[in-house]
């Protein structure tokens, strides 16, 4: 199977894929289980797999990462890059659909749309990690040092993902389901949701691919078009 046709063959899937997941997410009949969620549960199909995506995007910068200090191939580098690029887009959707979908759950009548739930602010801070692997990118000029140090910065940063995306929320009082004191999703969802939020979860990570696979060409044509001054 030839690169071209496998990213053809993934882009339509997905193409055909999430469409299938946009109209199931908002037009079938799901049994309603939870009065505070109600129909806004069907946010789940979109919210929840940009944070899995987010997660894999990540996974994905840290090898690349990881394989760029062992060979010091600068295509690692950059592979490093975009994935942590358009994975930091995906944790931005996942952030803000959070925000929409807590405004009109956990925050009904006030007004609000950030209360410092700490589910809320360990998705941030993760956010502002991965910024700060972009600042410090932009602020080197020596591409060899540049790769090098944003590659370590980078490992760091994705040993921070499963403790503050995952692990301490769950240590600590939040409204978020799945944290201390509140059931899953899936005590307060139906069943019959999960059928669609599944496949949502590959969908969304092969949007992602499709995505980075994209971004990695553009970048690669530029630099044959523009490549780089040796300094």
């Amino acid at each position: 199977m030839t690169s071209d046709f496998r990213y053809r063959l993934v882009r339509n899937t997905v193409a055909v894929g999430l469409t299938a997941v946009l109209l199931a997410g908002f037009l079938m009949r799901f049994p309603r289980v939870d009065d505070i969620l109600g129909q806004t549960a069907r946010n789940l199909f979109f919210h929840v797999p940009m944070w899995f995506t987010l997660m894999a995007a990540m996974a994905v910068s840290a090898w690349h990462a990881f394989k760029y200090l062992r060979t010091k191939d600068p295509v690692r580098d950059l592979r490093s890059a975009e994935a942590a690029r358009v994975g930091l887009f995906f944790g931005l959707l996942g952030i803000t659909t959070g925000m929409v979908w807590a405004r009109f759950t956990w925050y009904e009548g006030t007004g609000l749309w950030w209360n410092n739930d700490p589910k809320q602010l360990m998705a941030a801070v993760q956010l502002l990690v991965y910024a700060g692997y972009f600042v410090l990118r932009s602020t080197l000029d020596d591409p060899v040092r540049r790769a090098r140090l944003s590659a370590a910065y980078n490992l760091f940063a994705a040993t921070c993902v499963p403790f503050l995306l995952y692990v301490l929320p769950r240590q600590m009082a939040s409204l978020h389901p799945g944290a201390e004191g509140n059931p899953a999703f899936s005590q307060v969802t139906h069943w019959t949701m999960r059928l669609v939020l599944y496949p949502s979860f590959l969908l969304f990570i092969g949007l992602f691919w499709v995505l980075y696979t994209q971004r990695v060409r553009l970048v690669l044509l530029q630099r044959r078009l523009h490549p780089e001054p040796e300094l």
